[in-house]
């Protein structure tokens, strides 16, 4: 069962650089655009998204957050870092930590299980992904094929038959 849950966070790291490389081609006016019912702004979200996947490392294995949503955009470089980095720490994470372990929710008062906290930094990449996709389909703005089915391709997820 690790196998698929490793193959989830190798689509994971992929979907972010390939997304991020897309959005390298945008001028800084294009990553403050937004579109209704998203996060916010490309940028914005880039940020949110990559901190949140560093907070979700610290409960899992102890990682040292280096990137916070109050340090604004640090430029779609240091992010692209970040991305493989944070992508290449939740992959080895895998194995790392008990899942059923817990540790502190945000008010102290309640224990967030290990599982919980991995499925949801799957989950929370996709979401985003998904709201930066929509900002740039909505602007005209061609983002290509970041789906889990474009992973397969480059990924050995299909065998002829």
């Amino acid at each position: 069962m690790s196998d698929v849950l490793l193959q989830a966070l190798r689509y994971n790291k992929w979907a972010n650089l390939t997304l991020l490389d897309v959005c390298a081609g945008l001028t800084d006016e294009q990553m403050q655009l937004a579109s209704s019912g998203t996060y916010g702004t490309i940028a914005d979200t880039w940020v949110h998204l990559l901190a949140a996947e560093e907070r979700y490392l610290r409960r899992l294995v102890g990682f040292e957050p280096r990137i916070k949503e109050d340090d604004g955009f640090p430029g779609l470089v240091k992010l692209r870092e970040l991305a493989a980095l944070s992508g290449d720490a939740l992959i080895a994470a895998v194995g790392q930590f008990d899942p059923d372990g817990a540790s502190p929710g945000r008010e102290g008062d309640e224990s967030v299980r290990h599982w919980l906290v991995m499925t949801q930094a799957i989950h929370h990449g996709n979401d985003h992904r998904t709201h930066i996709c929509t900002i740039l389909g909505q602007n005209g703005i061609s983002y290509g094929d970041v789906d889990v089915w474009a992973f397969g391709v480059g990924n050995d997820g299909y065998e002829r038959c």
